[in-house]
């Protein structure tokens, strides 16, 4: 019977040899370019990373955020990670996966800082531009090569009657202080040279509603409390803290919110300016 002959079987072989050493060779060629892109990727190694609310989120206009203002005045190159809305404590009690707020709670970040991994948070869309803009910048960051890590937490938790801590378990996420003690233990076997320091919320007003943070609970406490709190677990933790709130901001009358804030809770120009610098003689005091 007739066949195919020798010398066509040969090129046909010869054929498949060399297309099969081109795939490796791409496969090869393709895997390394990965291999340097994720390299490359993580190649952002700010001074200080800044994690908070809407205190510290970018602005949406053409105003200096804090973290603007902070990184002038002390001369640190600063990647600002704040989101507004957002708690340090998880707010979903029953851990359902369907609740995507809680990936934006420092108790969430916190793991994607230690894995330097933000995909679960790049999968979440708000409706802010800066929010995907900073998710992909922390995505992009050498968190070993950072020096500060700052956090401002507790407005939100406040606003969502968080409640400030549980006894019989010190880290319960769904808790102020439990969130706190997660996160500080996860970064410290992280990043054990990483300097941590926190900030207090500031005093806030409701003019509208005709109360202060001192006469009103949402269901956790007044907004001292968790200040108190977070001071409680900073001297435990032997973590650097910054007072914003105690002797800060004037209160000693109801009008007194028109001063640093524009609505009794968000900082305007010169509320901004007052926190900058209070964090930055911070750091000059502090080096």
């Amino acid at each position: 019977m007739g066949g195919m002959p020798e010398k066509s079987l040969d090129r046909t072989k010869n054929k498949n040899i060399l297309y099969w050493i081109a795939a490796a060779l791409l496969f090869t060629g393709l895997l390394l370019a990965g291999i340097f892109f994720l390299e490359e990727k993580k190649n952002q190694s700010p001074d200080m990373v800044i994690f908070g609310d809407s205190i510290f989120a970018k602005m949406q206009q053409e105003e200096l955020s804090v973290g603007d203002r902070l990184q002038e005045k002390s001369g640190l190159t600063i990647l600002n990670g704040a989101f507004g809305g957002t708690c340090l404590a998880r707010q979903n009690i029953r851990n359902t996966m369907d609740y995507s707020q809680d990936v934006l709670s420092m108790a969430d970040l916190t793991r994607a800082v230690a894995s330097e991994d933000f995909l679960v948070q790049q999968s979440v869309r708000r409706d802010a531009k800066y929010y995907e803009e900073a998710v992909d910048e922390m995505d992009a960051v050498d968190f070993d090569a950072v020096g500060i890590l700052f956090m401002d937490f507790g407005m939100n938790d406040y606003h969502c009657g968080i409640p400030v801590d549980d006894e019989e378990n010190p880290f319960n996420e769904t808790t102020y202080a439990g969130a706190l003690r997660t996160v500080i233990s996860l970064l410290r076997k992280r990043y054990p040279e990483m300097r941590i320091l926190l900030a207090t919320p500031t005093y806030s007003w409701y003019p509208d509603r005709g109360f202060t943070c001192e006469e009103y609970s949402f269901g956790g406490g007044i907004l001292e409390d968790y200040v108190e709190k977070e001071l409680e677990v900073a001297r435990e933790y032997r973590v650097e803290i910054l007072d914003i709130y105690h002797d800060f901001y004037p209160h000693e009358k109801m009008e007194d919110w028109k001063l640093y804030t524009w609505d009794g809770i968000h900082p305007n120009d010169a509320g901004r300016e007052k926190i900058a610098s209070a964090i930055a003689d911070y750091l000059e005091e502090n080096p």
